[in-house]
């Protein structure tokens, strides 16, 4: 069986309301392209390096204007919508990185904290700490959808092997990375790390990205991707602009290679 997705490459600014407009009528286009599920990158709602200026948009996840408007869009057009993520505020005065996936009747089907923070310091000069900010989540997290069960991580998270093996121990058939990766990582690690996933647990991928010049100054690389369990490009949006693309998930394909490479049926505890 074949279900068709949708992916919307974004070049997310720091007005949230604009934000939320545009995904609104990113899933008009997916519904009308046939797509039964809508994915966005991380940070949809909001991508704003200026701390003291976001500051002012971050709110209590019930608060939050772009989750309303993709509720709303998500019941509208009968669709899922995964949001890549959204800045959330917390009860403890701390940020989260929050990926959340909305049913087709606008209900939040699960909700997923970035794991792992992203704390580096670039050869380019660019300096990232996450974790100034945001608490990292402390849980995996898969939902059941029309591609199967849907394993959710989030950017820096595709570094960190262990917790995609855990994903496929959980049997995933597919799984989500929204993403806002910078330039020289992109180019260096995106399409090797993701293909590399893919593999591994023998699942689909479906890494939703941020692109280009972005209003607070940043830079972002593009290149949203469907890779399937063979480790296959299917979809690739490229670097150059936002916009909405379109894959087809197959079940045959997920069946196909699980027979001839078992390795999630072969995997086993490596003793410590």
């Amino acid at each position: 069986m074949n279900t068709r997705v949708a992916l919307f490459q974004m070049t997310t600014g720091i007005d949230p309301a604009v934000n939320a407009a545009a995904i609104a009528d990113a899933a008009r286009q997916a519904r009308a392209g046939g797509a039964a599920m809508l994915f966005t990158p991380e940070m949809c709602g909001l991508l704003d390096r200026d701390r003291k200026r976001a500051a002012a948009h971050i709110v209590p996840e019930a608060d939050n204007p772009v989750l309303a408007t993709a509720r709303e869009a998500a019941k509208e057009h009968g669709l899922w919508l995964a949001l890549g993520s959204l800045a959330v505020a917390r009860e403890d005065g701390r940020w989260a990185n929050r990926s959340l996936l909305i049913a087709p009747d606008g209900a939040i089907a699960a909700r997923y904290d970035k794991i792992h923070m992203f704390d580096v310091q670039l050869a380019t000069g660019e300096s990232w700490r996450e974790s100034v900010a945001y608490a990292p989540g402390e849980k995996l997290v898969t939902a059941d959808t029309p591609l199967g069960r849907l394993g959710l991580a989030v950017c820096y998270d595709l570094r960190f092997p262990a917790l995609f093996g855990a994903l496929g121990d959980l049997a995933c058939d597919a799984i989500a990375v929204p993403a806002a990766f910078t330039v020289p990582t992109g180019s260096a690690h995106w399409h090797l790390l993701l293909r590399a996933r893919a593999v591994e647990e023998s699942a689909w991928v479906i890494a939703t990205a941020q692109v280009g010049r972005h209003e607070d100054g940043r830079t972002t690389y593009g290149h949203s991707l469907v890779i399937d369990p063979w480790g296959d490009v299917v979809l690739d949006m490229g670097g150059d602009r936002p916009g909405v693309g379109f894959a087809e998930i197959s079940s045959e394909r997920t069946a196909e290679v699980r027979a001839q490479l078992p390795s999630l049926a072969n995997r086993r505890k490596i003793p410590n």
